[in-house]
């Protein structure tokens, strides 16, 4: 078809069908991401608590740290070789073939968890947290790197709250599903199945879910054409000018580098960071209350889940009833400000009553809930107006490395109280609560700011090319429709 005869059919009605097309496949992809996501998450703690024990996990965010690294260096070279969509499907399938490698190695009598003893020097526990924690910046962070470079930033307000709202149905029907498998009893009160094959029908169903998504993303590639998975038009034209002049790759470093480089990633990297640091904290009280309540490792898991099931049910109403209208009407810059003035109500209510175990579960339902339902998509859409290496590379150091050093950050405070004892948690946790929702609010504030401009001014942000050049290109590209896809 020619680039004539598509403006043509270009009518704002057809327009409308297949962006309505487009994110109801991305939801749908999501559906399967996030129910593989939510299995691979809650088994993560409850295996190496089981395996390793529980007072390791704060040391375990700091290996966890370093390890990706590597991984990360090599997904940056990925980022300059192929297509945003195979990056995704590849990292799936990936996943799909290593949660079936840990079905395998989880039944073995001596490393597997039918082996009760817990050690630190237990390798397979190690390796299966390993594998855990990649899954949010290799699969998770892959995912919305796609969706925010096939999204304008209006698109992004009426629709990244419907691409939440089917993640948290994916994430209540896979924790659902697992938690009434883990609680399944016999007339005498007993586990029907045992602990290793409890397990392995969880990871055997993450790799089914996981395989489900490379097949969402070719039929969402057959089905849309390539005009309308362009996203922000401005960050596209500079791409496409970038590939033309051959300065498109720019190495396996360049994200470390923009993230150094401009502020507004690093303002991103904030967003992140407080998040993390605070949920892990409460994280690691939510396990205590799981090991604490549970006689086997059946039951642990069955905790976390229930916990899991929660945390996406509130996070389905967010996200349906609230993200989408909040960002309509108050903007990304507001909605900003109220993720970490949400996140202090929580948190102070935490504090009233710290001795009560259910405050605990509640404190982390909510942290998760409007991380996952509110939180998560606002700062999504933050990446739109930049540039590919930013959206793809500085979002996986963010996501990788910078969410583990969050991790370790928070596990340096859980080793402090512990040195500490009990008589100074209150005042420790509080001091700490404040700096850090303190540092969250003058972020976000910042960051918000800058995003506002950005898109006001139609300015892609993390802009190398030289003036000259774009408007020699932008006038060519304005006069042919691009044919290729995302």
């Amino acid at each position: 078809m020619t680039a004539k005869a598509a403006t043509v059919l270009d009518t704002p009605e057809i327009s409308a069908q297949y962006e309505q097309r487009k994110f109801l496949l991305l939801g749908c992809t999501f559906f399967f991401v996030i129910a593989a996501y939510t299995l691979i998450q809650a088994l993560k703690d409850s295996i190496f608590a089981h395996i390793v024990g529980k007072e390791m996990i704060p040391y375990a965010r700091y290996v966890a740290m370093f390890l990706l690294m590597p991984a990360i260096v090599f997904y940056a070279r990925l980022v300059d070789k192929w297509r945003r969509y195979y990056l995704l499907c590849f990292y799936a399938g990936l996943y799909a073939v290593m949660s079936l490698v840990f079905c395998y190695f989880i039944a073995d009598p001596v490393i597997g968890i039918e082996n009760t003893n817990e050690s630190k020097w237990r390798l397979f526990g190690w390796f299966f947290y390993f594998f855990s924690e990649g899954f949010s910046p290799f699969v998770v962070s892959v995912f919305w790197a796609f969706v925010n470079s096939v999204s304008s930033p209006d698109s992004a307000k009426l629709r990244y709250g419907t691409i939440t709202a089917f993640s948290k149905i994916g994430g209540m029907f896979s924790a659902g599903m697992c938690w009434m498998l883990l609680r399944w009893r016999d007339a005498q009160g007993v586990c029907v199945l045992s602990d290793t094959v409890n397990h392995q029908i969880i990871l055997i169903t993450a790799t089914v879910f996981l395989c489900a998504i490379p097949l969402m993303i070719a039929y969402l590639m057959y089905a849309i054409p390539g005009r309308y998975l362009h996203g922000y038009e401005a960050a596209y034209k500079v791409e496409k000018i970038k590939k033309k002049t051959g300065t498109a790759d720019t190495g396996v470093f360049a994200g470390v580098k923009m993230l150094l480089k401009y502020p507004y990633v690093l303002g991103i990297f904030g967003m992140v960071f407080f998040y993390e640091v605070l949920g892990t904290v409460i994280s690691y009280l939510r396990i205590a209350v799981a090991k604490e309540e549970a006689s086997c490792l059946s039951d642990v898991s069955a905790m976390l889940f229930k916990m899991m099931f929660l945390t996406h049910f509130v996070g389905f109403f967010i996200s349906f009833f609230g993200t989408r209208t909040l960002l309509k009407r108050l903007g990304e810059r507001r909605c900003l400000l109220l993720i970490p003035g949400i996140i202090g109500i929580v948190l102070l209510i935490f504090m009233l009553n710290t001795r009560n175990p259910e405050v605990v579960v509640f404190a982390f339902v909510m942290l998760k809930s409007v991380n996952y339902a509110f939180s998560w998509p606002v700062r999504e859409s933050l990446y739109i107006p930049t540039v590919k290496e930013i959206k793809f590379k500085s979002k996986s150091w963010i996501d990788a490395f910078g969410s583990k050093l969050a991790k370790a950050f928070g596990g340096s405070f859980l080793i402090f109280t512990q040195w500490l004892g009990p008589v100074m948690f209150v005042p420790a946790y509080s001091i700490f609560f404040v700096s850090a929702i303190g540092l969250w609010f003058a972020n976000a504030w910042l960051l918000g700011k800058r995003f506002d401009y950005a898109v006001k001014y139609n300015e892609v942000i993390g802009l190398d090319v030289q003036i000259g050049d774009i408007k020699s290109e932008s006038k060519s590209l304005e006069e042919q429709q691009p044919k290729e896809s995302a």
